[in-house]
């Protein structure tokens, strides 16, 4: 709007989710010419970070992925919140939201991952009142592609706006090299794609899904051209995924467009209906084509092969 309100945005309902288009006010305000136009873009980058500055928090600093998800981290925040958080930095100078950028990494990994495999549980419940908690770790049950593919995304796309200098890129890194050799261990040894509950290949109804293989694919290969993941032992892994993603899930329509197959349609945690996390929800939910989640990612791979 001519404010820089946006349409049907509510900063009180405190979702992650809102913030990743976000990322599209910078680009836009970039290319433009006109300094009204450049100012309404700025005034809708601060309403957004205003969110941010506010957002509800678990007691180490972690955000809640949503106010109607009490006390609870999920993967895809990050890819929907860090990113943007990152950019937001360099644009407004702000040096203090790329900590809080490297914070909101680290505690996810150190709150989802299994010392075991490596992989990210979907979500974490600090109250551990939730039924798909486990009640001593806080944990949702299982691994869910998607989740790991959002956080992976979310992961290299903060490195490449995190500052070189900054005090814990390292340890942002780190984290990215133990992800990949976690996805790597189980990417599908003769397809080359991922599964939707990663840790089950061949399970009953477990199915090879397309939306996660995208997203592994673009954040493998982006962590090797950039030099942040070792080539000779991630490119094959990447070059695998891209062709299972093409050959597994890609096909031509009668009309000659391409069609994208296999993409976990939605899953979540909670709400109502309740989802409960287990290993039966996971292989239960829809599959579609063409999904925005899994055709946007099958596009940055391929741009990100290219």
């Amino acid at each position: 709007m001519a404010d820089g309100s946006i349409k049907g945005y509510k900063v009180e309902d405190y979702t992650l989710d809102n913030l990743n288009s976000g990322k599209l006010l910078f680009a836009l305000s970039a290319r433009s010419t006109d300094a009204k136009e450049r100012e309404r873009y700025t005034k809708a980058l601060q309403l957004l970070k205003s969110q941010l500055k506010t957002q509800p928090r678990t007691s180490d600093g972690g955000f809640w992925h949503k106010k109607i998800y009490p006390s609870q981290m999920w993967l895809d925040g990050l890819y929907m919140a860090a990113p943007f958080m990152a950019e937001l930095a360099g644009t407004f100078n702000e040096p203090a939201l790329y900590d809080d950028v490297v914070k909101q990494v680290l505690l996810m990994e150190q709150h989802t991952r299994d010392p075991k495999t490596g992989l990210l549980y979907h979500g974490w419940d600090e109250s551990k009142r939730q039924r798909w908690a486990n009640p001593t770790t806080g944990l949702s049950p299982e691994f869910w592609g998607r989740s790991v593919g959002w956080f992976a995304m979310g992961l290299v796309d903060v490195l490449e706006i995190l500052p070189e200098k900054h005090a814990k890129r390292g340890e942002v890194l780190a984290v990215l090299q133990r992800l990949a050799s976690a996805v790597a261990a189980v990417q599908d040894k003769e397809r080359g794609v991922w599964w939707q509950v990663m840790d089950k290949a061949g399970a009953p109804r477990n199915y090879r899904e397309a939306s996660a293989t995208a997203m592994l694919t673009y954040a493998l290969s982006k962590g090797v051209r950039k030099g942040w993941l070792d080539k000779g032992k991630f490119g094959p892994v990447a070059e695998r995924g891209y062709a299972g993603l093409v050959k597994e899930f890609a096909a031509v329509d009668q009309q000659g467009n391409v069609e994208l197959r296999g993409v976990c349609k939605v899953a979540g945690l909670g709400g109502n209906p309740y989802r409960d996390g287990s290993y039966d929800y996971y292989v239960s939910t829809d599959i579609a084509s063409n999904d925005p989640k899994g055709l946007g990612a099958f596009i940055l791979a391929s741009v990100e092969r290219e």
